[in-house]
């Protein structure tokens, strides 16, 4: 029902990319991604619906093969089986939902 941030673990996706998976029901997961610049996100895709809200920084995210740059208070949707990519142009945090929930960010690496 309730989440505090300080219980959200935070993993290494990697070099540069830090996950918080903040919350996760039976329908819905919101995660934080902390991006340093340069960062990518290769062309993928996954049988979940994404949608992201970009809080701080500047990325440029592609969905299906076009292409915007997003700074604060932009965001984004790619749908289930659509491929998707991302650059972080500069320091960016960006908060993701993902529904149904990806079962491989429900739990820490351990």
């Amino acid at each position: 029902m309730f989440f505090q941030y300080a219980d959200a673990t935070p993993v290494q996706m990697v070099p540069g990319l830090i996950r918080k998976t903040l919350v996760s029901g039976d329908k819905l997961m919101i995660c934080r991604f902390d991006l340093d610049s340069g960062v990518e996100i290769p062309s993928h895709s996954h049988p979940h619906d994404q949608a992201g809200y970009v809080v701080i920084g500047k990325i440029r995210i592609t969905v299906d093969g076009k292409s915007c740059d997003l700074g604060p208070g932009d965001s984004y949707s790619a749908p289930s089986g659509v491929l998707h990519s991302a650059i972080a142009l500069e320091p960016s945090v960006v908060v993701d939902t993902f529904s149904p929930p990806r079962d491989d960010y429900r739990a820490a690496p351990g």
